[in-house]
């Protein structure tokens, strides 16, 4: 019998645009996160629902759950669930159809075929027929949301993507690590120049002017080098920091038509 249940690995603004695409398609998606996720783009995140409890993004509902019952419940009501569950422990509980990797860590952290008959993996450090069923390019360009059913995505760029020449300068990075201290907020305009926040009495300065489009949690501790902030140089586009990215809704697209393929070739 099919279950339709499809569990996510984190819930970032990319798994986001995932989870939204399958959970609209029809779905039971449950997302697994960690105890303190650490989203920049965190309007833009079901991740956020660990803290708060729930998270609203566009017109889909996330709720934290604690048990199995909350995660039906949440179901029931056509909400996703959100649980902590780092090692995945829900895999063996609630046997899903599909599994999907979208952590976006660069590399595999724990992502295996035998996790489930249909897996997927978002971007690098996965390659598809070994460690997955199917890898989503999700490099910018040409290929974004493309599905590879052999072999890997494009290697890490390490360079953020181009937002009006800008690809460094927007992105702002702790000096050292300490406790990571702001009372910004996404969507402030800001200057180049300006303190955005303090890490261990350093100040964290913004390296453009634009629109705040991210910026971490206020007393989260961070590590030197630890990214920490976005900066959009469009200030006319406000409304981009609440909604999701082109780039998460293709590779929303590209996961959910793996999901449906494969779906289909194992009879599931």
């Amino acid at each position: 019998m099919k279950s339709n249940i499809v569990l996510v690995r984190g819930g970032g603004d990319i798994a986001s645009g995932v989870v939204q695409k399958l959970h609209r398609s029809g779905f039971r998606v449950l997302i697994l996160e960690t105890k303190q996720p650490t989203s920049i783009r965190r309007t833009v995140c079901f991740s956020e629902a660990v803290y708060s409890g729930i998270k609203v993004l566009e017109d889909t509902v996330c709720i934290l759950a604690e048990n199995a019952d909350e995660i039906y419940s949440a179901w029931e009501k056509d909400q996703v669930p959100i649980a902590v569950d780092p090692e995945g422990y829900y895999i063996n509980i609630l046997k899903p159809d599909v599994v999907v990797d979208s952590i976006i860590a660069k590399k595999n952290t724990g992502m295996s075929r035998n996790l489930a008959p249909v897996t997927v993996a978002v971007g690098p450090g996965f390659t598809a027929g070994i460690d997955v069923d199917a890898v989503i390019e999700s490099n910018r360009g040409h290929n974004l949301g493309r599905i590879i059913f052999e072999g890997e995505a494009a290697p890490n760029t390490k360079t953020p993507g181009s937002i009006e020449g800008y690809t460094w300068e927007r992105v702002i990075y702790s000096p050292c690590k300490g406790t990571f201290r702001t009372s910004h907020n996404i969507g402030d305009i800001i200057k180049c120049g300006e303190t955005v926040a303090i890490v261990d009495g350093k100040e964290v300065k913004a390296k453009i002017d634009g629109i705040l489009r991210g910026i971490l949690r206020d007393n989260t501790y961070v590590t030197e080098n630890f990214k920490v902030g976005d900066v959009d140089p469009r200030v006319d586009q406000l409304e981009n920091c609440f909604s999701i990215s082109d780039k998460a809704r293709a590779i929303g697209g590209g996961v959910l038509e793996a999901v449906m393929i494969f779906k289909r070739i194992k009879g599931i």
